[in-house]
């Protein structure tokens, strides 16, 4: 008969199927938060940032800010610059976590990584939202299609250009459908603004 695991032979198990940890995660578990301190003075779980742990030397994936992020803001979606690099639409490489969240959701006041915070209502919120994979975390992402559309709606944070640059390399790309860019225009009321360019790609 296998002898029960001690706690920190269950948290770090919990690390090789989760990737990235809370506190929250352990006390869910019935398991000590303290546990986490002891297993990175030991050297057998490694602090990312704070309340998120890990097992040293397992590779970081490109994306692992998002996953960061997506663990300590679960109502945000990844959106705008962030989502284009994850689609690998167009150039744009930011430096911090676009996110959108809900109206009457703080934002967030994270050390690392940094985040770029948009206001959604929930139905906005709710549409075109896909999940990726990072590290283990399943990160909510709005999908292509909703991302371009989103970029000339906030072409005024972000810059007409970029919005221009998304729509084209999109289509080139075929991240998206017409049918899919039109029925995210129509519900974000951006096809009135995205008529003409649409219309010079997929003429």
């Amino acid at each position: 008969m296998a002898a029960p695991l001690t706690q920190e032979s269950q948290v770090l198990r919990l690390a090789r199927d989760r990737g990235l940890l809370r506190p929250r995660d352990l006390t869910a578990r019935g398991l000590p938060a303290v546990v986490l301190t002891r297993l990175v003075q030991a050297g057998r779980l490694q602090r990312h940032a704070r309340g998120l742990y890990g097992l040293p030397g397992v590779p970081i994936g490109e994306h692992r800010s998002l996953a960061e992020v997506a663990l300590r803001v679960p109502k945000g979606v990844v959106c705008l610059l962030s989502a284009l690099r994850v689609h690998e639409i167009g150039t744009q490489a930011p430096f911090e976590v676009w996110l959108a969240v809900p109206h009457n959701v703080r934002a967030p006041r994270l050390d690392q990584p940094s985040v770029r915070i948009v206001r959604m209502n929930d139905a906005a919120l709710a549409s075109g939202v896909v999940h990726i994979d990072v590290d283990a975390v399943a990160v909510p992402v709005f999908d292509a299609a909703r991302t371009v559309v989103d970029c000339f709606r906030f072409r005024n944070k972000i810059g007409l250009d970029v919005a221009l640059e998304a729509l084209r390399d999109g289509w080139r790309q075929r991240k998206f459908t017409l049918d899919e860019l039109w029925r995210h225009a129509q519900e974000r009321r951006a096809a009135a603004v995205m008529r003409p360019y649409i219309e010079s790609i997929t003429a």
